[in-house]
């Protein structure tokens, strides 16, 4: 029997940390194995138990997010951290990229995302929810279609490529082994990313940039 993926959550909302953990635990390879409702006790359990990823919310009681994984650091603690917050500003999207952090999840679309981003966070991709996205593209709308490939994670880019080759959502789920609601996800992520609109705008876009991809 393979073991678990451990994960803990951190946020001071029991409703937040109720919801994620329903979200979490559908998925059969994934196991919550501690909550926490402030910094300080977050940083305690990470560092007791080590698990592989800990789902941590910026904003909270004691040292805040930001406080917490430069304190895992020095300690040499290598568990992944997903963001959780409400903030949309670019400064604190750059800083949570510049100490590491593996994803960056908003909390009106967790409940959506928060399985694509400790998946993506697994894989060492950073994941940034679709809706943080398609804000910051909606501030750079000057630069080019290219540049905003980099917004996209691997697995993204891959469902790109495939959508390139005429594939359907169900083909790309068997190539990818992943199930066709995770692929439609995807696509609406992409979309969003990308700053995308209508029917057959993804797969002119994917088209287009085939060679990139």
């Amino acid at each position: 029997m393979n073991e678990k993926i451990e994960i803990l959550i951190a946020d001071d909302h029991p409703i937040v940390r109720q919801g994620l953990r329903t979200s979490i635990e559908r998925e059969t390879d994934f196991e919550i194995v501690a909550e926490a409702g402030d910094g300080d006790a977050a940083l305690q359990s990470i560092r007791s138990l080590r698990p592989a990823v800990c789902v941590l919310d910026i904003d909270m009681p004691g040292k805040d997010g930001f406080a917490v994984v430069r304190e895992l650091q020095k300690l040499g603690v290598a568990t992944r951290v997903i963001f959780l917050t409400v903030h949309r500003e670019a400064d604190l999207l750059d800083e949570a990229i510049a100490l590491g952090v593996r994803g960056y999840v908003l909390k009106d679309s967790a409940l959506a995302e928060i399985v694509l981003s400790i998946r993506a966070a697994l894989k060492g991709d950073f994941f940034m929810s679709a809706a943080m996205a398609s804000y910051l593209v909606g501030r750079r709308r000057k630069t080019p279609p290219r540049a905003d490939l980099a917004l996209l994670t691997e697995t993204e880019k891959k469902v790109l490529k495939l959508l390139a080759g005429y594939k359907t959502s169900k083909e790309i789920a068997n190539e990818l082994f992943i199930s066709p609601r995770t692929v439609e996800t995807h696509r609406k992520n992409i979309a969003a990313k990308l700053d995308l609109h209508g029917s057959h705008a993804l797969m002119k876009f994917a088209l287009a940039h085939e060679a990139e991809l």
